[in-house]
């Protein structure tokens, strides 16, 4: 297997337009890393120059210790699945997994060792004799990553790979690529712009927007500490709350005020902030949805908001509120400890109080966005 290693790379279209700024990443052998951010961000571009489908304008890109920037993608030894399979539709299954095989002239009797193999770690040996056309989504994206399978490559790429299915079968696709990666252990740099892929697939997760990575991390990194407020709406769903706060630092002591609320920070927040000796301060607050608490008037940290819309997903209500400041947040609330008369109390209209814990608090400067705590 091998390491990848992305040094001071940039990627500029014509003279203006850069897609990719000052990438920088030391990828481990075996490791399955994910790039993710919103369309237009560059994390495709960087898998392509990983892969040698683009070049790059500047930097070096190391894969198994050698610089690769000049060599043609067939000789980086790396496998690529794309979004859209890119199967031949006029092979077999068999035949799109062996192709690539059947260029290099590898023996007829490994070929079939090599496919017969992949296609049985895919549960697809029931399909080697059929064309693409007489497969579903997700059996044409098991051929086309037992097609990359097939070639012992060090360093397997794959560029949104689930994008074109349903919901139901990405989910069910996500699953088997965990199971896959158990089973073949080899380097994988995964694109996605769906966090939940990110979250349940890496080992670490490469956050970026407009071309410059905001944050690399495990999974757990960039959803209890994220970098900045982008990272933090970015990751999780639905996204992060944020309200216009103030951070109060009385004696030592810290306090947030919001919507006519003052609540102490307390516990870990508290000390990580005393530690900081940050001052008072305007700052964005961000909470997320599953952190803030259902409570009731009599509470003096109570926030009384107002009911807009109610979404019933089964397990959980998401509710949408606003505050007396204006602020919409939403709150996720468990249906399992709800009765009847309760759920009625959460409808449209409905004054509901909430509060929030000090240890579910970010704080985020209110100019740069940054993470006052990282």
């Amino acid at each position: 297997m091998a390491t990848v290693k992305l040094t001071n790379v940039k990627k500029v279209y014509g003279k203006k337009v850069v897609a990719v700024s000052d990438f920088n990443l030391e990828i481990a052998d075996k490791e399955f890393v994910v790039f993710v951010g919103p369309s237009g961000c560059g994390k495709s571009t960087t898998l392509r120059m990983i892969a040698g489908l683009e070049e790059i304008t500047e930097g070096t890109i190391e894969i198994d210790g050698r610089i690769v920037n000049d060599l043609q993608p067939k000789d980086r030894d790396i496998a690529m699945v794309f979004q859209n399979y890119a199967l031949y539709p006029h092979l077999t299954v068999f035949e799109n997994m062996a192709f690539s095989l059947r260029l290099k002239k590898v023996k007829q009797e490994e070929v079939y060792a090599r496919v017969t193999q992949a296609a049985e770690i895919l549960g697809i040996t029931e399909l080697l004799m059929r064309k693409p056309r007489e497969l579903s989504g997700g059996q044409r994206q098991r051929v086309a990553i037992g097609r990359a399978m097939v070639r012992d490559s060090k360093v397997f790429l794959m560029d949104e790979p689930l994008s074109n299915l349903d919901a139901k079968l990405r989910d069910q696709m996500r699953a088997e690529i965990i199971l896959l990666r158990q089973k073949i252990d080899t380097t994988f740099v995964y694109v996605t712009h769906d966090q939940t892929e990110a979250m349940t697939l890496g080992d670490r997760i490469v956050i970026m927007k407009d071309g410059f990575i905001q944050q690399v991390g495990t999974p757990a990194e960039v959803f209890d500490m994220p970098d900045n407020l982008f990272v933090a709406e970015f990751i999780g769903a639905p996204k992060m709350n944020t309200f216009e706060a103030e951070l109060l630092n009385e004696n030592g002591r810290y306090y947030v005020e919001l919507c006519g609320s003052k609540m102490e920070v307390d516990g870990e927040k508290g000390r990580a902030l005393a530690a900081k000796g940050l001052p008072s301060q305007k700052i964005i607050l961000g909470v997320r949805p599953e952190h803030v608490t259902l409570s009731h008037a009599s509470d003096p940290q109570a926030i009384a908001c107002k009911v807009e819309v109610n979404e019933m997903m089964g397990s959980e209500i998401y509710l949408h509120v606003i505050t007396g400041g204006g602020e919409k947040p939403v709150i996720r609330v468990q249906t399992i400890s709800l009765d009847e008369e309760q759920r009625a109390s959460l409808g449209f209209g409905k004054t509901i109080y909430i509060t929030i814990e000090s240890r579910a608090m970010h704080f985020f400067h209110a100019e740069s966005t940054k993470n006052l705590l990282v």
